[in-house]
């Protein structure tokens, strides 16, 4: 498991292959809130998601940068709404 301690509010969060998947709100417990500009289209629009913990491989630099264990297209399919459920 990694220090999440570290991450910054606004740290962006990366797949695997380098490719955008949010921007951290804050760390809420055992997931990173991401912000609502990162929060996808229709019904997904215009509200907060969630990745748990447990899909984070790095935090580098400064606590800046959040890089998960699996490529963004698969690690939004893990993204949560505020009560837990996958989106």
């Amino acid at each position: 498991m990694v220090d999440t301690s570290s991450i910054k509010e606004h740290a962006e969060v990366i797949g695997a292959d380098g490719v955008h998947v949010g921007t951290v709100d804050h760390v809420q417990g055992d997931r990173l809130k991401l912000t609502k500009k990162d929060s996808g289209q229709g019904s997904h629009e215009g509200h907060h998601h969630y990745i748990s913990n447990g899909l984070i491989a790095a935090v580098e630099g400064d606590g800046s940068t959040v890089r998960l264990s699996a490529n963004a297209d698969v690690a939004v399919t893990f993204e949560e709404e505020e009560n837990s459920q996958q989106v």
